[in-house]
């Protein structure tokens, strides 16, 4: 199953929304999280921008701000993203604890918060087959018979994945939902590209989510790598700078990890 969060880093989708403040009280019962330097940061311009800043104290933590329109985020630890949070008006809940993270009190983050905990829960289901293959062999059942059992498996999962990601992005696109879990599911990918999943999303996408800077960069840049991939020159477009390295032949693609790619590696919700 491949990976989607982080999300190289999720971080920041900036959408039009109307937003006039935002207000988060966090709670931790990490030990560790205390006295530590908690950052919020924002993509713009395909940089990551530090919007708020607050100390970790006795277990508990607190930004406020003002923003002319809603914006996923994401909070980090000194350059480690730790998990996802939209910036929109109300009171918005963060917990951490030794189980996981979790966003709640306003629409949108308890939305992302449902998606989160599906898709964990996927993920968990997947990471159980190699317990599986094992205690079969234990028991042992034909190699064959297990290899075919559980690659069904391992299909029907992926098949419920994509499902789920693919109906979530479609639901959110003109929200910051959408354009933010399109980022976190292309972060994993070594350099932009595109895959049948993309194509189905960008086949029904609204003009709204299309025209989002990094859906409509990273689109730009996936289909040039596509052309250069199959032969076919492309002239360089010259208008902006590519959401990732593009592909100069078939066979030597260049990597560049977006900041995504550390939230997904740190984020329980999408760990693999």
């Amino acid at each position: 199953m491949k990976k989607i969060i982080p999300v190289a880093a999720l971080t920041a989708v900036l959408l039009s929304s109307c937003a006039n403040s935002y207000n988060v009280e966090g709670s931790s019962s990490v030990s560790s999280l205390d006295g530590s330097k908690l950052y919020l940061k924002t993509v713009k311009d395909n940089e990551l921008h530090s919007l708020d800043s607050c100390a970790v104290i006795h277990g508990e933590f607190h930004f406020n701000g003002i923003l002319d329109t809603v914006r996923m985020a994401t909070l980090f630890m000194d350059n480690e993203g730790l998990m996802p949070v939209v910036l929109e008006q109300g009171n918005i809940m963060i917990n951490i604890d030794n189980t996981g993270q979790k966003v709640s009190g306003t629409p949108l983050n308890e939305k992302l918060y449902v998606f989160l905990d599906k898709h964990k829960q996927l993920a968990n289901r997947m990471d159980e087959l190699s317990h599986r293959q094992a205690q079969m062999m234990l028991d042992g059942i034909d190699e064959d018979s297990i290899n075919d059992t559980l690659l069904r498996e391992a299909a029907s999962i992926t098949e419920a994945e994509d499902k789920l990601v693919t109906t979530f992005i479609s639901d959110n696109f003109d929200n910051v939902l959408g354009p933010g879990v399109f980022m976190m599911i292309t972060s994993g990918f070594k350099y932009p590209i595109l895959t049948p999943q993309i194509e189905q999303i960008m086949s029904k996408a609204t003009e709204k989510f299309k025209n989002n800077p990094y859906v409509k960069e990273y689109y730009r840049t996936a289909s040039e790598n596509e052309a250069r991939m199959q032969g076919f020159d492309v002239p360089p477009s010259g208008d902006s700078q590519p959401q990732g390295e593009t592909v100069p032949a078939a066979d030597s693609p260049t990597a560049k990890q977006s900041a995504d790619t550390a939230l997904l590696d740190n984020n329980a919700n999408f760990s693999h």
